[in-house]
């Protein structure tokens, strides 16, 4: 197979749109000591989604760790969030940016560092991760 083969092959995929995700949304509640420097970090060895090329579950754990600034994030609605994925047909590339993105969206933290660690398939063993730092 050449490039220009892989290239059309993937013409076929099919994530699923944004639009139509329907993840939960992720609530917040008020940080009561702003300007008080604290780091919050989640595990949720759980993860799953569905691969776009396969159509087979993905496993993974997700990692979050994020800094507050004026609101945190509420725990059930964060494993609601994440366990809403379970049907969604993404990559590994993108959820990692999709939470990272609803996460600063919800909360507007001061940083966020997300680490996707996704189990091995087809003896390759991806980890992503990306992060954000809130600018004055």
């Amino acid at each position: 197979m050449n490039s220009t083969d892989s290239t059309n092959s993937m013409n076929f995929l099919s994530s699923t749109p944004r639009g139509e995700m329907g993840l939960y949304p992720l609530d917040t509640f008020a940080y009561e000591f702003p300007g008080t420097e604290i780091w919050v970090e989640f595990e949720m060895p759980e993860f799953t989604a569905i691969c776009p090329f396969s159509d087979f579950p993905d496993f993974g754990v997700i990692r979050l760790k994020y800094v507050p600034d004026e609101r945190c994030i509420e725990l059930k609605s964060l494993k609601l969030y994440i366990n809403s994925f379970r049907n969604i047909k993404v990559f590994h590339e993108h959820v990692t940016n999709i939470i990272l993105e609803d996460f600063v969206k919800a909360c507007d933290p001061l940083q966020v560092e997300i680490e996707g660690d996704f189990h091995v398939r087809g003896n390759i063993k991806t980890v992503v991760k990306a992060s954000y730092k809130k600018t004055n």
